[in-house]
């Protein structure tokens, strides 16, 4: 069963960008968005303005450099693979708690429409107190959306 990872946020996080669940390889490298074809890290990059990154650690930095935190939204689920569409007997993550002790929290980004719909199905009552966007999936899986699209996109929401 796939085990969530601890949330990256801190005292100066002001949006959260919220995914569904670790695919398998994060959940081997024991990090968000380690499947080398998930665009979220290139995303973050282009945001950023940097070529790479040295380590992990320096993506965590880099997010926090631009006020962004990171969670997925279950805690626990069952799941054959990767795909979102493939998780069922999911257990939520507090994000109650979470936005309770961040209150500079304003707005939270969900990393596609799957991960807006588990946070609508278990947090519904939070989103009145938040600007939110659902945001292109930076899965490999989303390939509707070019890439510079998905970039202008998350650009303009994080940006903004």
């Amino acid at each position: 069963m796939p085990v969530c990872f601890a949330p990256i946020v801190d005292d100066k996080t002001e949006i959260l960008i919220i995914g569904t669940m670790p695919s398998l390889a994060s959940l081997e490298a024991q990090e968000y968005y380690a499947y080398k074809y998930n665009a979220f890290w290139k995303i973050i990059a282009d945001i950023a303005h940097i070529s790479h990154f040295e380590n992990y650690q320096h993506k965590k930095n880099i997010l926090a450099g631009l006020h962004l935190g990171l969670w997925d939204n279950l805690q626990f689920c069952e799941r054959e693979g990767s795909l979102d569409s493939h998780i069922h007997h999911e257990i939520p993550n507090n994000f109650e708690a979470l936005l309770s002790k961040y209150p500079q929290i304003y707005k939270l980004l969900f990393n596609g429409q799957k991960s807006y719909q588990f946070f609508k199905k278990y947090q519904a009552k939070l989103l009145s107190n938040y600007s939110y966007a659902v945001l292109p999936s930076t899965s490999p899986a989303n390939a509707t959306v070019c890439y510079m699209k998905k970039l202008e996109q998350w650009r303009r929401e994080i940006r903004a």
